[in-house]
């Protein structure tokens, strides 16, 4: 799991450039009668066509199929990922191979009406390939809580279980106002994620400096270009955090060297926090989000 979440980070904005090119060339035109479709905007300002009623859908991200099953729609997915373990009942789904190269063949011959994909997973000729066969692709890419929360109304949208969708997006906004509600006074230590042992870590356009911001704490990262640059040493060393996330996993399990003298290490401030709940823009989020929190005050 570890390797494919620093490939996930590795390639996640080359592929949004290609997306946003794609993008902007025109709106998606499906096979669908107008009186059985409705047009609803994704994440990359497509309007796209889905039909009245989804009963049959395919999630290309592990985010996403956690996201459907919280809206109560689980019972429509047809195709998942091997990377799609959450929740447990996501497991009995068919899968149609790898988030980054999935059996385009396979998708197909399931039957979907929408496919849900991630801008950091897929690309514009596999997009192309679906939408030829009517089938309706959509995208997300979230870059703050605010964004998930978007995330999650859209999808339970789609599916027809907006209430379900509110309910989940009320409880996340509650247990979030808690959290800044109980650190808003406190102070705010600098806060380093090591994504990967080799000083990946997170940019500007991360949900993830969100997430440090809100837990009370300011990412040492907050102002770099991109979401997941991968720094230097030198950069690295200059740094100096006062704490260490690092997101778990078998090849991310301490800090790279270069922070052997930094206060974090001196001083005992070295967390982790499951690669699952910290990197997947879904409502477990909020979980990564609590525990920073309680680790960094």
């Amino acid at each position: 799991m570890g390797f494919f979440i620093l490939k996930y980070y590795k390639i996640l904005f080359a592929v949004v450039c290609l997306f946003l090119s794609f993008a902007c060339k025109s709106t998606q035109d499906t096979n669908l009668p107008s009186s059985q479709s409705r047009e609803i905007t994704d994440d990359l300002n497509r309007k796209v066509k889905i039909p009245e009623k989804v009963t049959r859908a395919i999630s290309l991200a592990p985010n996403l199929t956690e996201i459907i099953f919280a809206v109560g729609a689980g019972d429509k997915l047809v195709g998942r990922t091997d990377f799609c373990n959450y929740p447990e009942d996501a497991k009995k789904i068919t899968s149609i191979g790898d988030t980054l190269k999935p059996n385009v063949e396979n998708i197909i011959a399931l039957k979907p009406q929408v496919v849900f994909v991630s801008t950091a997973s897929q690309l514009e000729s596999f997009t192309k390939t679906l939408e030829a066969q009517g089938i309706t692709v959509f995208v997300t890419n979230p870059n703050s809580l605010d964004g998930i929360y978007q995330s999650i109304e859209k999808v339970g949208e789609i599916f027809g279980t907006k209430d379900k969708a509110a309910e989940v997006v009320g409880n996340l906004k509650k247990r979030v106002a808690a959290v800044e509600e109980k650190t808003k006074n406190a102070a705010k230590p600098k806060v380093f994620v090591q994504i990967d042992k080799s000083l990946y870590t997170i940019g500007k356009d991360s949900f993830i400096t969100d997430l440090i911001n809100r837990a009370g704490g300011i990412s040492a990262t907050q102002d770099l270009a991109t979401a997941y640059p991968k720094l230097s040493k030198e950069t690295a060393l200059a740094l100096n955090p006062d704490i260490i996330i690092l997101s778990e996993s078998s090849d991310n399990d301490e800090p790279n060297e270069v922070f052997k003298n930094s206060n974090a290490v001196k001083n005992g401030k070295v967390f982790k926090i499951n690669a699952d709940i910290l990197s997947r823009p879904a409502p477990r989020i909020v979980a990564g989000l609590e525990q920073i929190a309680e680790k960094i005050h």
